[in-house]
């Protein structure tokens, strides 16, 4: 299957719950003598099943959304904004339908603790008990992974790998660079979130400077020797941005460092002076998750046919934060898992058996003007894992109508995730 259609993205629904609670009881940790549901986290996975969660129950379940920012801002397509192609009041979202329409709770507070023998979730400003609390934090990066950066840098070599003013910042440097100024990035190792993203923001970045400045140089300090949809943006670099890119793969990060205050990069034993530096830190699941003790090493192991932790059996973990199997860590997958996690709760809440788990994905990358690649697949629920069925990538040397329709594809996506997640 290539890609979705509007139609079936939004029919992926959640059945109605009918009744009450009948395998956890009426406890009346909710808002009335109902199961209560704690999400934390208002993500493509958090905001997703606090919805399903509220539309599906039908009234049974009392639904509370934890997320500290009031206005949600898409990481997603947020290089779109650095490009110059969206404005930030695009990537923009409100939580007010989830309350007005389905009666979810939302409180705008950080989870600072939780206490999984009491049930509770510890709030800077409150104490949330939970029959059923579902994490979805997102991630945090790992500091020292890359040398002479840490969070405290972040407005001299920005991230912009979270939603917000990260992109505005980045994308203010490479606007301010001077006439064959110098770009570097780093991307990460390991696994992290959208591994096309990096790769993607180059394409961004050389088309925004082709235009403005178009003798400046763009330098890929990265880690890994091999990278997604590698083929198809090393023939875009070729095709839209020859003679811009400098790709450096399998970097030593052991000598590789950077420096914000002098603006430097260390590599290949030569102190490069760089005009705007986007540093990718390694991550891992959101701190949360540590905090909650749900974590085997960087991330959250669950059980692929509903994404309820291996550590504890009411807690479940959704999107980046979690260690699933074969999907990438995108907001289609978190997605994709929300609507899954939301049934397994509803039936679970009903004392019945859930439906098989279904699981899909594609990640869109804009690599020029009308011109996008995808790659995406089908999975399923085994005892080990979330197993990858079948898939899908595009082609080298597509026609210029079909990467013309995938990137239309991708806006249309953006508009029905965005919907789905905020009940727009």
């Amino acid at each position: 299957m290539h890609g979705t259609t509007r139609r079936a993205f939004i029919g992926a629904g959640i059945a109605t719950l009918v009744g009450g609670s009948k395998a956890l009881g009426q406890s009346g940790t909710g808002r009335g003598n109902k199961p209560h549901v704690v999400v934390v986290g208002g993500g493509a996975g958090g905001a997703t099943v606090a919805r399903h969660i509220a539309e599906g129950g039908a009234g049974s379940v009392d639904v509370t959304l934890v997320e500290a920012n009031k206005t949600y801002q898409s990481c997603f397509f947020s290089n779109h904004y650095i490009g110059g192609f969206r404005e930030l009041r695009s990537l923009s979202h409100s939580y007010d339908n989830l309350g007005s329409k389905y009666s979810v709770a939302v409180i705008h507070d950080q989870a600072i603790d939780i206490d999984k023998d009491a049930k509770k979730v510890e709030l800077k400003n409150s104490t949330l008990r939970y029959d059923i609390l579902v994490l979805a934090p997102g991630i945090d990066f790992i500091e020292g992974s890359v040398r002479g950066w840490s969070l405290a840098d972040q407005d001299r070599m920005p991230h912009a790998y979270k939603g917000g003013l990260q992109a505005q910042v980045l994308r203010s440097q490479i606007d301010a660079m001077p006439q064959g100024g110098v770009f570097a990035i780093v991307p990460p190792s390991g696994i992290y979130r959208c591994p096309p993203g990096p790769y993607e923001r180059v394409c961004i970045v050389a088309n925004r400077l082709k235009t403005t400045n178009p003798t400046a140089k763009i330098i890929i300090a990265d880690p890994k020797p091999v990278f997604s949809k590698m083929g198809l943006f090393r023939e875009a670099w070729k095709k839209h941005y020859k003679g811009m890119i400098e790709m450096n793969s399998d970097v030593d990060m052991t000598k590789f460092r950077v420096d914000p205050k002098e603006m430097t990069i260390h590599l290949d034993g030569e102190i490069i002076k760089v005009d705007a530096c986007n540093v990718i830190p390694d991550q891992k699941a959101g701190t949360i998750a540590h905090v909650a003790g749900i974590v085997d090493d960087n991330w959250a192991p669950v059980h692929a046919e509903d994404m309820r932790s291996k550590l504890d059996e009411n807690i479940y973990v959704l999107g980046d934060a979690s260690n699933q199997g074969d999907m990438p860590k995108s907001a289609y997958a978190a997605n994709s898992q929300a609507k899954v996690c939301a049934s397994a709760i509803l039936a679970r809440l009903e004392g019945k058996a859930a439906a098989p788990a279904r699981y899909r994905n594609t990640c869109w990358s804009w690599v020029a003007a009308n011109d996008s690649v995808k790659i995406g697949a089908n999975y399923t629920a085994t005892p080990e894992k979330i197993a990858k069925v079948d898939g899908f990538v595009s082609r080298r040397r597509e026609s210029a109508d079909i990467r013309q329709k995938t990137y239309s594809e991708s806006l249309d996506w953006y508009s029905d995730i965005t919907s789905d997640m905020f009940a727009i």
